[in-house]
């Protein structure tokens, strides 16, 4: 399985590699289009590499996908921490319940002791 894992991960370099050789020509990226800029007055311009915008594009992404997922699952965490605590609750219950009846006796039994 660690060579499978290794061969993925070269093809996934060697592609990345690639795709970085064939995109080095220079875009230029800029904040707005030309006409609200002209409207706003912000004319925010960069010159990167293609290559660098798409590897950019690409990590944002996930970023955005593993932030939506993290918060969409908060639910079921929030739910498993719930279920763990009146798990907790109900095993101290379970042992407390045991400590007394191996300890003393029956309540009713005792009740009876007394009186008799």
């Amino acid at each position: 399985m660690r060579y499978i894992r290794y061969a993925f991960l070269g093809v996934l370099a060697v592609v990345l590699i690639s795709m970085a050789l064939a995109n080095r020509e220079m875009v230029i990226l800029k904040l707005l289009p030309a006409p609200l800029d002209e409207l706003v007055g912000i004319n925010y311009a960069m010159t990167l590499p293609m290559f660098v915008v798409i590897f950019a594009a690409i990590a944002s992404g996930l970023l955005i996908g593993f932030c939506w997922e993290w918060m969409r699952e908060h639910k079921h965490r929030s739910g498993k921490s719930v279920a763990e605590r009146e798990l907790d609750n109900i095993k101290r219950e379970m042992r407390r319940l045991k400590g007394r009846q191996s300890g003393d006796k029956d309540e009713v039994l005792a009740l009876l002791d007394e009186a008799g």
